[in-house]
């Protein structure tokens, strides 16, 4: 089962900002989030771990 991830992990794992989280979702570069509720969005884990595996190739 995947983890999920909220934007301070996820921004600190990609190294980026919050903003950029946003951006790259917008953009993207990273799928969007899965809202929980209005204020909270998550991430999967295997998600990010494929974009980071995309930006060092």
């Amino acid at each position: 089962m995947d983890k999920f991830l909220r934007l301070p992990q996820v921004a600190e794992m990609l190294g980026v900002s919050k903003s950029t989280v946003w951006l790259y979702a917008r953009e993207g570069k990273l799928p969007k989030a899965t809202k929980l509720s209005p204020r909270v969005s998550v991430w999967k884990e295997s998600d990010v771990m494929a974009l980071m595996e995309k930006a060092s190739a």
